[in-house]
This record gives structure tokens, C-alpha cells and sequence, in this order.
């Protein structure tokens, strides 16, 4: 089969939403398929062979983040002449409702295309504004698919429609690696993963609640691990703390496995903007029992708090009482670990591809979005 893959974001900044399309990309080929990725680049990003840019994005704050996309003329252009030269069985487009290359995509596609949106929010001013155009965009998709309920939610609250729920995947065995015997502690350890700049992430909550911890737990230690500027952040941290907190900057994959595996708690404080919450299911992988804020996606992956514990969203003092709580309670990490690791199969790609390859063949089957639509049942 030849698949065609738009990434709406530029892929040399990493982001969930990159790493879902390169590792299906991989299951992919890995299964005889070819593929080909259409992301927003210039010549001096880094990407394997597979990907074509489409040139220098442009940063755009959106729902809490900033996302660096391309759209215009040129852009335009660009699409056509990779459908083209791609002559693809299907096209899988990734965020189609954002104004990037995905949306451009639809408009020139004539073959069956798939759209998987990863978004959650509550209320879009940008997808409600511009409603008409991307109504008519996303009703040429031959099938739909949404990476969690609440990105489920977010497609039928702003354009409709009922996607098959297909959710984020990993690989789950390459987080089966040893600890690090430098990061761990007999405080305990506790990591972070994610931009210390993006206040969404929530580190800003956890680093308030780190002299709490410390009161109690006072030999624990936090890794903190993600890009951005770090001088400001940690001057904030009190000075008899500051020792115990180490920035780790943005990691490699390797890294971040071997972060997750010498973690006696991962900590997801995350104040908003979560759809999924593909970290916590990487640091479930790794055995790290999950300490996360009560957000609905997150609910979801913990199960109600079966395979981790949660927290109310932003209270630093509940956020250092469950860390602690959990710091000097063995037996409920190790309960939280022996039922996640189960649990995370489901998320792996030996089993999520398959399902997305059943909706390629289905819509191949039915035919191209000019001539009619197909809508995958809810799972």
C-alpha cells in the first residue's frame, strides 16, 4: 500500500503529535508498506528519508502552546506536487482542522483521505471563526478517527461528525531499560517530561509544591527533562532546594526511557490542553508509577485512578501530600506498576496499526471522498 502522511507541525520541534507519525510511519514500512511524510521544514531541520518538507513553518500561539505551521500559496504548491508525485493509495492527515498543511491537503486530494485529530479544548475562537471553510474540509474525509474522547469531543463540539476512537501508541518494550544507578535516590526520585517554559505543562505546580515534598521526604530528588530556557526557573526555586532539582534540557529517546525506568514517581501536573497524555503512558511502560492532575484525558488513561494516582488540577499542596504519600507506600507503587503493565499493551503498535490499516482498507474500498463518505462505527 502506498500511504501518504501530513504532519500539520514542523517536525524538527518534537511533539506528540510528530512521534505518533514517525513510529506508525516505521510500524509501517516495517510492514512492507510505503510511505511518505509531508511536514513543514527547511533544508537545515534533521529528518529521515521519508519525510519531505515543505518548508520554513511559521509560529502561531495556540491553546496554550505555540504551533509552527505552513499554509499559503507556496505551501499549496508544495501539497499538490507531492500528491502527485506520491500517487497514494490514501492519504492520512493528522490535525486536518488546523490551518496548516493537512487542510490544504483535503482541498487537492482525489484519493481516500483519513484524519486523525489529536486536539482537545474547550472552546476554539480560531475552529469557530472559520467554521465554513473547515466544515467543508473535514466533510471530505473518507473516515475519522480521534485519539481520545476528549479530542472526540473537541471534533463533534466544533464541526461534528463520530470518529472511531483509535488513541496515541508507543513501542512499548523499547522503555523495558535499566535505571540509572546517577538519578536515583533513597529519597526517592521524581521526574518531569515536557517544555519548563509551557506553563500548561504545570511544572510552575510542581516546583511549588517540591519544598513540601522536600519538608518530608528531605534526601528526594526531581529530574526535570524538556527544552526551554531554564535561568529564570531555577532562580525561582529556593536556594536550599535548588541542589536537589536537576535540569536535564531535551533528551534523546533513550534518555527519557532511561529517566522514566530510575523514577519511583512520574509527575504529570499539567494544568490544561491535554487530549491524551502519551507521557504517561510512556512512563507507565517504563514501570514508573504516575502521579497526575485530575484532567479528563487523564482520567482516562489512569482509569479513574486504578493504574496511577490523581490529583485536583493545579493545588501544589495536594500534588506534595500524594507525592509523599506515595513516596513512603511501596506497595501501592508497586500495585499501581504490576496493573499498568498490563494495561499499556493496549497502546502498543503491534496491535494499534492494525486498526488503522482497517480503516485505510475500508475507505479504499468504498472510494475516494468525491464520491462518497465513509464513517467508521464508534469502538
Amino acid at each position: 500500500m502506498k500511504i501518504g502522511i501530513v504532519c500539520p507541525y514542523a517536525w524538527g520541534v518534537p511533539g506528540g503529535v510528530q512521534f505518533h507519525i514517525r513510529d506508525f510511519s516505521e510500524e509501517l514500512m516495517a510492514r512492507g508498506h510505503s510511505v511518505s511524510v509531508l511536514a513543514p521544514g527547511g533544508e537545515d531541520d534533521h529528518a529521515p528519508p521519508y519525510v519531505v518538507k515543505a518548508g520554513r513553518p511559521v509560529s502561531v500561539p495556540y491553546n496554550g502552546s505555540v504551533a509552527r505551521i505552513l499554509f499559503g500559496p507556496r505551501a499549496a504548491a508544495r501539497v499538490r506536487r507531492w500528491l502527485t508525485d506520491g500517487d497514494f493509495d490514501v492519504v492520512h492527515i493528522h490535525e486536518p482542522e488546523t490551518m496548516s498543511l493537512g487542510l490544504l491537503a483535503t482541498w487537492w486530494a482525489d484519493m481516500p483521505v483519513v484524519g486523525t485529530f489529536h486536539q482537545a479544548t474547550d472552546r476554539s475562537r480560531a475552529m469557530s471563526a472559520a467554521r465554513g471553510i473547515l466544515q467543508s474540509s473535514v466533510e471530505k474525509l473518507s473516515a475519522r478517527i480521534a485519539v481520545s474522547e476528549e479530542a472526540r469531543r473537541t471534533l463533534v463540539q466544533h464541526l461534528g461528525g463520530d470518529p472511531v476512537l483509535i488513541p496515541n501508541g508507543l513501542y512499548v518494550d523499547r522503555f523495558n531499560v535499566p535505571a540509572r544507578p546517577e538519578w536515583r535516590s533513597d529519597g526517592g526520585t521524581l521526574s518531569f517530561l515536557g517544555r519548563v517554559d509551557e506553563p500548561r505543562k504545570g511544572l510552575p505546580v510542581l516546583l511549588a509544591a517540591w519544598p513540601g515534598i522536600r519538608a518530608k521526604m528531605p534526601d528526594a530528588r526531581l529530574l526535570v527533562a524538556g527544552p526551554g530556557d531554564t535561568s529564570e526557573i531555577r532562580q525561582a526555586i529556593p536556594a536550599e532546594h535548588r541542589d536537589s532539582v536537576t535540569f536535564l534540557g531535551a533528551v534523546s529517546d533513550e534518555d527519557k526511557a532511561a529517566m522514566l525506568a530510575s523514577s519511583d514517581i512520574y509527575v504529570a501536573p499539567h494544568t490544561g490542553g491535554e487530549s491524551f497524555g502519551i507521557v504517561l503512558v510512556e512512563a507507565m511502560a517504563a514501570g514508573a508509577p504516575v502521579l497526575a492532575s485530575d484532567l479528563v484525558a487523564f482520567r482516562a488513561v489512569l482509569d479513574d485512578g486504578r493504574l496511577g494516582a490523581l490529583v485536583p488540577i493545579g493545588d501544589a499542596d495536594a500534588l506534595a501530600d500524594e507525592a509523599c504519600a506515595l513516596l513512603a507506600d511501596p506497595d501501592r507503587r508497586r500495585q499501581y506498576r504490576d496493573a499498568a503493565s498490563v494495561a499499556v499493551r493496549r497502546y502498543d503498535w503491534s496491535e494499534l496499526a492494525g486498526e488503522v490499516l482497517a480503516v485505510y482498507e475500508m475507505v479504499m474500498a468504498v472510494g475516494s471522498p468525491a464520491n462518497r463518505v465513509f464513517r467508521m462505527p464508534r469502538r
